[in-house]
């Protein structure tokens, strides 16, 4: 059984990683010159604003993290992916708008909602492969936007405004909750990359590996590749939902460009920013991805589109793999580069007892 130590050496870096995140605010307060009581009051300030900018990177990781499952550890190529996120948010502020539902009855809604539109994309599994799968979960989410858009469910989510005024639950107030609402979001994206974790390196996920690498082969040794790939769909629905729910309890309007092929696009270039198949590569690139969007607009206006896209280009040619999948493989000869050193060194260092004797 490995020891406690070499458990924290393992996670060492997502240790540091959620530790710095849980002091961040009171970080930003001091930087900014507020006193924690004034922080914990939610009094306005750059430390409330910059909150809510890492809400919003919590939210589109969790997201990012579920197609990453689909796609970088089952090789399942979805452009309708959006749709599990998008069909969360605009369930989550109907039940809770039209409906009246309480929060808990929201959250078992929209988990049993994730599981059947998982099971809407796997009716095509045993049918179609590859850019034809792709293809077809397009079609799916197409028809999804068509109908959010529609004058006849104008009532329900607002048609091309969005869906606006849902209320929030008690003590989840994104104005006067703030921090609350931070520390919220900041636990649900380190559960589901926890949970990731564990499903990547459980015999189920070696086999969705296993079907992205070779699906034939993993279907000549005994598998059924289906019940595994569906597993990851609902794995992967669930928790791009609930992202949607809380997307929906955070922001004021629920903007039907969600469920469009851009946020699927989007997601995309979150996993190629920070690296396919790596989990942590896709929250990575969701914080670069935004951070991007946010201080490019605000530093170059009009001209930030062009500067993402220039960035993103960098970011394609140096670091192929993405910023963790490249570290990553770079790490090995980095660590082979310091051992060949101390080798060298070892070799040049002077022998005991001065020259040799004749």
């Amino acid at each position: 059984m490995p020891s406690q130590g070499s458990f924290f050496k393992r996670n060492l870096a997502f240790i540091l990683t959620v530790g710095v995140l849980v002091a961040l605010p009171f970080a930003l307060a001091l930087l900014n010159g507020q006193s924690f009581a004034s922080l914990l009051a939610n009094e306005a300030g750059d430390a409330k604003f910059l909150q809510g900018l890492m809400i919003e990177i919590f939210i589109l990781a969790v997201f990012a993290i579920s197609y990453d499952l689909v796609l970088g550890i089952t090789g399942l190529l979805s452009f309708g992916h959006g749709m599990f996120f998008a069909f969360g948010a605009y369930m989550a502020g109907i039940l809770l708008k039209s409906f009246g539902w309480p929060l808990w009855q929201v959250l078992i809604g929209i988990v049993v909602l994730g599981v059947m539109q998982a099971l809407l994309f796997a009716l095509v599994l045993p049918r179609v492969k590859g850019i034809t799968f792709a293809l077809v979960t397009l079609g799916i989410a197409s028809v999804f936007d068509i109908l959010i858009k529609s004058q006849e469910l104008n009532a329900f989510t607002g048609a091309d405004v969005g869906l606006q005024g849902v209320p929030r639950p008690a003590g989840l107030s994104p104005a006067d909750d703030r921090l609350r609402f931070y520390y919220i979001a900041l636990i649900f994206a380190v559960v589901v990359y926890l949970i990731y974790k564990r499903f990547v390196d459980s015999p189920t996920g070696r086999v969705c590996i296993a079907s992205r690498e070779n699906e034939n082969r993993a279907l000549s040794i005994g598998f059924n590749t289906f019940y595994f790939k569906l597993t990851a769909l609902v794995v992967a629905s669930i928790t791009a939902a609930l992202a949607g729910m809380l997307h929906t309890l955070y922001k004021p309007l629920v903007s039907p460009e969600i469920a469009g092929l851009g946020f699927t696009v989007q997601g995309l270039l979150m996993l190629l920013i920070g690296g396919i198949g790596t989990l942590s590569g896709a929250m990575v690139g969701a914080a670069v991805l935004r951070l991007m969007e946010f201080y490019f607009s605000r530093w170059f206006g009009e001209s930030s589109g062009f500067v993402i896209g220039a960035v993103y280009v960098m970011i394609v040619l140096f670091l192929p793999y993405g910023i963790v999948g490249t570290w990553r493989l770079r790490r090995l000869d980095i660590k082979a580069g310091w051992q060949r050193l101390l080798d060298l060194l070892q070799l040049n260092k002077p022998k005991p007892g001065g020259a040799d004797r004749k």
